[in-house]
């Protein structure tokens, strides 16, 4: 993988999203790997497919690209907010590909969210567009990346440093079992992953997670067994192998170094 563009249609043009857009994937297309199998090319969809950008031609995962040359580590900008939680419902959202790219165009940062870290949780529905536009009363929404665990955003490139693609590989199929979950009941488990991870313990009890209790609470208002929830998603946790079970409510993380 390359970090530079290097596209010639980029050299004499002020940055725009449709030179963007062209620019970014076109260095995709070149460059991308999918990080859930061992091919290390992607192929292109058709220009303007909906919600799709990439295929993988071996395991057939399907993958968005979004780019910019900002870079917020909290939301991104995403279409529609009901087809959003619809395509959630249905687990039916793509993977994710978050680019930043320098002036220079150069790849400065690169994430990747596998489709199986989207919860509704993690969706934030915007206000409709003012009576006055163009699409008026349209809804879209935002994806919130602070409400996804880091296990779910898997970087490829870092401050224009690239990660190499065995390690890439390695963490993806330490969270791999995470894909089994369905998606009617993903929100809990991942919510408290984000809990354990948030903690940032080598060890830690069941009263360090409990103390988180008010938000979750907050999250899930319709559930009244918070600390039994709580527990029941550590056990989830133990068996996808990423904690281990130490006894009297103790935990251990088990990670990628």
């Amino acid at each position: 993988m390359k970090l530079d563009l290097n596209v010639s249609l980029a050299a004499g043009y002020k940055s725009s999203p449709q030179i963007a857009r062209v620019v970014t994937e076109n260095w995709a297309s070149q460059n991308l790997f999918c990080p859930a199998c061992p091919s290390n090319s992607l192929r292109q969809f058709p220009t303007n497919t909906r919600a799709v950008d990439f295929l993988c031609p071996n395991c057939n995962r399907a993958f968005q690209l979004k780019s910019s040359r900002t870079w917020n580590q909290h939301k991104i900008i995403d279409s529609a907010y009901s087809s959003m939680i619809a395509a959630i419902r249905s687990d039916s959202v793509p993977n994710l590909m978050v680019m930043q790219y320098t002036p220079q165009w150069k790849v400065q940062n690169l994430l990747f969210v596998p489709s199986f870290f989207f919860t509704e949780t993690s969706i934030e529905k915007r206000n409709p567009l003012s009576p006055s536009a163009r699409r008026a009363g349209w809804v879209g929404c935002n994806i919130l990346l602070r409400e996804i665990p880091p296990d779910g955003k898997l970087i490829l490139v870092a401050d224009g440093i690239l990660i190499p693609r065995e390690l890439v590989r390695e963490r993806f199929n330490l969270i791999k079992p995470l894909s089994m979950l369905k998606a009617n009941v993903r929100g809990w488990t991942l919510s408290v992953l984000n809990i354990v991870r948030l903690v940032g313990k080598s060890e830690f009890s069941l009263f360090d997670i409990y103390e988180f209790e008010e938000k979750l609470t907050e999250k899930y208002p319709r559930n009244q067994n918070v600390r039994p929830k709580i527990r029941q998603q550590l056990q989830k946790l133990r068996d996808f192998g990423l904690l281990e079970f130490l006894g009297q409510g103790r935990y251990r993380v088990i990670s990628v170094k």
